[in-house]
């Protein structure tokens, strides 16, 4: 991973989408800081797509969709994207699989869970699970006491002797039945909504992340930004961002945000 500073700003100018995600890459200590959603806006009044790409619940994503600075968001790690039409006042909601296909997985997953509860002494259902439509999220780290990321990886592989896609971000194990990931919902995003294929992509579409569920990404965006925190994490990732930023988090986003914007000008 080589400074953000070494970026040759041709490769700046040229960026038509800045993916990101949320936790950790725009937020910081759990708080999204004034300057990474103000990068965002200012990324956007840039004329640059901006597109979060989470494993956040259908119900934030709804949210984030209509309210911030972002023309898309994929949620609960590809099960669906969300765009909202600003003119007509309308929520457009693709999904991965049919309502069908989510309750009987729902079903499945809930047993599934119910078990990793017990056998994993002090993980919880994460907070948000409420607003979830697809996975299942088994916090290790946001709102009960930090487990290692060992105990993380213990859960997922758990769910994957059960036929089941797990994945670990740096606050939750989220679980889900299906073959939908980052990657191929923000493939299927930016073809349908931008008339982007991969390729094109590959050249314009920057992706910034944290951590061990980003490494699909950043195989598919060779274009990878990992903010600082992600170093930690790196040696558990198949993939690799190309460049690192100096600050974490939030910080760390801002001023990629920053660089963008310079090359742009």
């Amino acid at each position: 991973m080589k400074p953000l500073s070494s970026i040759p700003h041709a490769d700046l100018r040229g960026l038509k989408a800045v993916l990101t995600d949320i936790d950790d890459t725009l937020t910081l200590h759990g708080r999204l800081p004034a300057d990474a959603y103000a990068a965002l806006e200012n990324l956007r009044r840039a004329g640059l797509k901006v597109i979060p790409i989470t494993g956040r619940p259908a119900g934030w994503c709804d949210h984030i969709a209509r309210m911030w600075p972002v023309d898309a968001v994929v949620g609960e790690n590809g099960a669906f994207y969300f765009a909202y039409d600003e003119k007509a006042k309308k929520m457009e909601r693709v999904y991965s699989q049919t309502a069908e296909v989510r309750s009987a997985n729902t079903v499945k997953l809930w047993e599934i869970a119910r078990a990793v509860l017990k056998e994993f002494p002090g993980t919880a259902i994460a907070s948000d699970q409420a607003y979830r439509e697809i996975d299942v999220a088994i916090d290790f780290c946001e709102d009960v006491p930090p487990l290692p990321l060992d105990t993380a990886q213990a859960i997922a592989e758990r769910f994957h002797k059960e036929g089941a896609e797990a994945k670990v971000s740096s606050i939750h194990v989220n679980a889900w039945f299906g073959s939908h990931d980052k990657l191929s919902m923000s493939l299927r995003l930016l073809g349908d909504k931008f008339n982007l294929t991969h390729e094109q992509a590959k050249a314009t579409v920057a992706y910034c992340g944290d951590s061990p569920n980003d490494a699909p990404m950043y195989a598919g965006f060779p274009f990878g930004i990992g903010v600082a925190n992600i170093r930690p994490l790196a040696h558990l990732m198949k993939h690799l961002p190309a460049y690192v930023t100096e600050g974490e988090g939030g910080t760390g986003f801002a001023q990629f945000a920053d660089a963008v914007l310079k090359a742009k000008a």
